[in-house]
């Protein structure tokens, strides 16, 4: 039986872990840890799971195998430190943290304990993401990535937490490193410089610049109240054979090739986002997001956001 045991319980993402609990019989929730005792109680209850106000105090008395931390963002750096200080794997809704300090301390605790640290980034495990990946080679080299992720904010449902930039870290740390992973993966950049710009708090667009490769990530607040859906996520991958539009929220990705005119790839079927890291961690491997991607895609956020927040100067990144 795998142990979990979640530290924070703010972000409703909680049940990435809560839902494999559900589906998988070798995976066991024993804890949950929130500073809100009531938070805590609603997410332990239908578990019997153990409730703790304080995510150090689960972890002496627990010991799991792995913590999934879903906290107030700018908590859940300290929180998954103190979770791989105790042994434990981590799987973390995003944004992993908040500063670059706190980065740096995540990086240095996996690499001393040896345990991994799997970043959520579930757009990898969309249907229209595996379609993509599958007909990427018909575009030939892919030069431009140009991605559009806007959110509905929701006011009257958002914690006051959410709208205090120390704990919450920014537009940009919160949505683009989706895309931004996405990028990297579609083009292979290793390195180059990052940039960002935002509009008051709630628009943003983070710029990712390399040899023969330009990647652009616009995410904001602002979709409509009026729209079908919460997030009207797209990206358009431009290469010198052919383009391909991801159209996540439509549920569809149109392929267009110096030879084909523009048509629907079937897609295969997706994944629930904390369902292969778990199956991963409890077979004893390394999850197909590995810390170093996570780690990566979340500096490259966190320097988009500093950019942004100095002047939109280009930060220079590359991989470790």
């Amino acid at each position: 039986m795998t142990r979990i045991a979640i530290a924070g319980a703010a972000h409703p993402h909680v049940a990435y872990a809560t839902a494999e609990v559900d589906a998988v019989d070798s995976l066991s929730l024993v804890a949950v840890a929130d500073p809100s005792r009531e938070l805590a109680e609603r997410w332990a209850a239908p578990y019997d799971a153990k409730v703790f106000t304080d995510h150090q105090q689960m972890l002496r008395e627990v010991s799991p195998d792995i913590v999934m931390v879903a906290g107030i963002y700018g908590d859940r750096g300290q929180a998954v430190v103190d979770s791989l200080n105790a042994g434990c794997h981590v799987i973390a809704d995003k944004p992993l943290c908040t500063t670059i300090e706190d980065l740096d301390a995540i990086t240095e605790a996996a690499q001393r304990t040896g345990r991994h640290v799997t970043l959520l980034l579930e757009k990898r495990y969309y249907p229209v993401t595996l379609a993509a990946m599958e007909i990427s080679s018909q575009l030939g080299t892919i030069h431009g990535v140009t991605a559009s992720g806007p959110h509905k904010l929701n006011r009257p449902t958002r914690p006051d937490w959410f709208f205090d930039r120390a704990r919450y870290g920014g537009v940009l740390n919160d949505l683009a490193v989706h895309d931004i992973d996405a990028g990297l993966l579609f083009t292979g950049l290793t390195s180059g410089t990052v940039s960002g710009s935002i509009v008051g708090s709630s628009y943003g667009v983070a710029t990712l610049s390399g040899p023969g490769a330009l990647i652009t990530a616009g995410v904001d607040w602002m979709n409509p109240a009026g729209s079908p859906v919460h997030g009207d996520y797209r990206m358009k991958l431009i290469g010198t054979d052919g383009t391909a539009e991801l159209l996540w929220a439509r549920h569809r990705l149109v392929l267009t090739t110096t030879d084909l005119a523009p048509h629907d790839i079937p897609l295969p079927a997706g994944h629930r986002p904390a369902e292969l890291p778990l199956q991963a961690l409890a077979a004893g491997n390394e999850p197909d997001i590995t810390t170093a991607r996570g780690l990566l895609a979340t500096r490259l956020a966190l320097l988009a956001q500093q950019s942004a927040e100095i002047g939109g100067v280009p930060l220079p990144w590359t991989t470790p």
